[in-house]
């Protein structure tokens, strides 16, 4: 497969988990037409689960801007937009800073895997599990909530995002694991399948376990599970902490996302307005609240 269909998969298996998560969450919504795809999740804080996408490159970034701002100015959201840094947005990058959304943090790798990982084996007292049941749903909600909270997450995001289990265990696409100290749960990742590549998300250790390199094993777990249902090729957005962890293990740097946030809720524009009446009369549009 050519690195550039990697990166076009890759960015495509994105935003298909970005549509998936809107029905994890009971404040979820979607709304998709005419090259633009807008997702809210359960979470009102900007860089989480709100964000705003082009599905088609053709589509004019003013015009994607003006329907995020409708779209989440409804929801009393901020919301984020995440431009690739490999040429392909530049114009997006541009419409970005044109219209007052702030560049946040630093650049965000996209990693690739390629190949199984070797798998190694964890402490006696560790054993990983694959989610099964409402409760696993709730363990990994748990684990996260204490390891991005080192990043200042609020303690009620992961509850907000997964409070509808139910539709996370029937999604055939989604898979978790949880490594287990004894009966505590203490590490995490999950696995998204679509257009055969697979991307990591929510990959977390619990503060106080970080001395056990336990990511290293869900990471091998959540990578390998991946590849068992199809995936050619797995990837992942890896913070600063966990960069150098997935080198190590065989993920590769692609290219970079910037993230360009709407901090606080966008007031609805009279052309933003005018648009979002001409959008729904368009049939191809897709709306779920």
């Amino acid at each position: 497969m050519s690195v550039q269909l990697d990166a076009r998969l890759g960015h495509q298996n994105l935003m298909a988990y970005n549509r998936a998560m809107t029905q994890w969450c009971s404040r979820g919504a979607l709304h998709e037409e005419d090259g633009a795809l807008l997702v809210a999740g359960g979470s009102w804080i900007p860089l989480i689960g709100n964000g705003a996408f082009r599905t088609e490159e053709a589509v004019a970034p003013g015009a994607l801007l003006d329907r995020a701002d409708t779209f989440f100015a409804r929801r009393k959201r901020g919301y984020t937009v995440k431009v690739r840094e490999s040429g392909e947005d530049a114009d997006l990058q541009e419409a970005c800073e044109a219209h007052g959304l702030v560049a946040f943090g630093d650049p965000i790798p996209q990693m690739i895997c390629r190949r199984r990982l070797e798998r190694t084996t964890p402490p006696a007292d560790v054993c990983l599990r694959e989610v099964r049941d409402e409760e696993g749903i709730a363990d990994f909600a748990a684990v996260n909530t204490d390891a991005y909270a080192t990043y200042g997450m609020p303690a009620e995001v992961f509850v907000d995002m997964f409070d509808r289990p139910g539709r996370i265990l029937a999604s055939t696409q989604t898979s978790i694991v949880v490594g287990y100290r004894g009966t505590r749960p203490v590490a995490t990742a999950l696995s998204f399948v679509s257009d055969g590549v697979a991307c990591l998300q929510w990959v977390g250790t619990v503060a106080d376990a970080r001395h056990l390199s336990l990511g290293r094993f869900v990471t091998e777990w959540a990578t390998n599970n991946a590849f068992e249902r199809g995936a050619t090729s797995v990837t992942l957005q890896a913070s600063a902490m966990g960069e150098p962890l997935y080198a190590r293990l065989g993920y590769e740097t692609q290219y970079h996302y910037r993230e360009y946030v709407r901090w606080e809720p966008p007031a609805s524009s009279p052309m933003g307005s005018s648009r979002a009446r001409e959008s729904s009369r368009s049939s191809r549009a897709v709306t779920r609240a």
